[in-house]
């Protein structure tokens, strides 16, 4: 249980802007419960969903740098979820998984080569002596805008992506579960991407993140 209290190169708990940003979000809070729904409510809402946020350098996986840049995608944000909550004393940790998005966009299925996504991470908290499974993922924005409902999370049961939409399309679908991990498994998500994905990696997981790279030269995303 120790070791998913510690800091780690991508969970950076001890960093002082990690540090700072729990005690703004939940330093007012009565308890560990209450803390990790404001935590959950910071994550989904102001670090927006942004797929472009994808990136092969380190560095962009690291949870102080996916605070400074204000936005991520699912790998990212579990991140960052899952240090907030170490820096708030709670035990945290990450799974990592394959999802199917029914509803990904046909320009989004053209970058990718189909609709599933790898890595697709979330957190795990161990509140009331049990752990629980939280994606903050989508915002609410992002949710409302797809006619997905807004996930919400009691700070005790499970909250994951849903099956389906608000019309009762099929949505996510958890396809492949590769484990449990105190720290982001950089190894084994670079070793499985190719098998994922046999075209694009060269300038999908590149060095810098797209939408950083597009801001620079002026252009707009897709």
């Amino acid at each position: 249980m120790n070791s998913c209290l510690q800091p780690t190169y991508f969970l950076d708990c001890d960093h002082p802007d990690i540090r700072r940003a729990v005690q703004q979000i939940a330093g007012d809070c009565k308890n560990q419960m209450e803390a990790l729904q404001k935590i959950f409510l910071f994550v989904r809402d102001q670090i927006p969903y942004n797929m472009y946020a994808v990136s092969g350098n380190p560095i962009y996986y690291k949870a102080s740098k996916i605070l400074e840049m204000g936005n991520g995608y699912c790998v990212q944000k579990a991140i960052l979820f899952t240090t907030l909550g170490r820096a708030a004393g709670i035990p945290s940790r990450l799974v990592l998984v394959a999802i199917r998005n029914h509803l990904t966009p046909p320009d989004v299925v053209d970058i990718l080569g189909g609709n599933v996504f790898f890595p697709h991470a979330y957190s795990q908290f161990y509140i009331e002596d049990n752990w629980v499974n939280v994606a903050a993922t989508y915002d609410r924005p992002l949710c409302e805008r797809i006619g997905a409902a807004v996930p919400e999370f009691d700070g005790r049961s499970d909250t994951l992506l849903p099956a389906t939409d608000l019309s009762g399309r099929k949505f996510i679908e958890y396809i492949e579960h590769y484990g449990i991990f105190d720290d982001l498994p950089w190894q084994l998500i670079v070793d499985k991407m190719p098998e994922y994905y046999s075209s694009g990696l060269d300038e999908w997981f590149v060095d810098e993140p797209a939408y950083i790279r597009y801001k620079r030269s002026g252009s707009g995303i897709g």
